[in-house]
């Protein structure tokens, strides 16, 4: 349950398909152009699905499917890789640096 004031992230799509201006690459055409936006809830309160209102950072309002509340960056610079290790000792010996 999100209330007025939590930051969360809502869905819209934009445009359908069948919307879509043929001047786009025929593969773009076929999909929906959707947003993402975070802001700040509007509504008193709302549930995960519900239509909803928020202003974003920016001050902008947009209406959209509320998708999660305290949004968090999730993303990672992959797994290690062993190699890179190698790389970095290779690199300082060459530019004379110390391990």
């Amino acid at each position: 349950m999100a209330k007025k004031g939590d930051w969360v992230r809502i869905h819209r799509v934009v445009l359908a398909a069948n919307e879509r201006t043929a001047k786009i690459p025929e593969d773009t055409q076929k999909c929906d152009l959707e947003m993402w936006t975070k802001g700040f809830l509007l509504n008193d309160s709302a549930e995960i699905g519900d239509e909803v209102e928020v202003e974003t950072a920016v001050g902008r309002t947009e209406t959209g499917t509320l998708i999660e509340v305290n949004p968090y960056y999730t993303h990672s610079y992959g797994k290690f890789v062993p190699e890179l290790i190698q790389i970095d000792k290779q690199l300082r010996e060459l530019m004379g640096g110390e391990n």
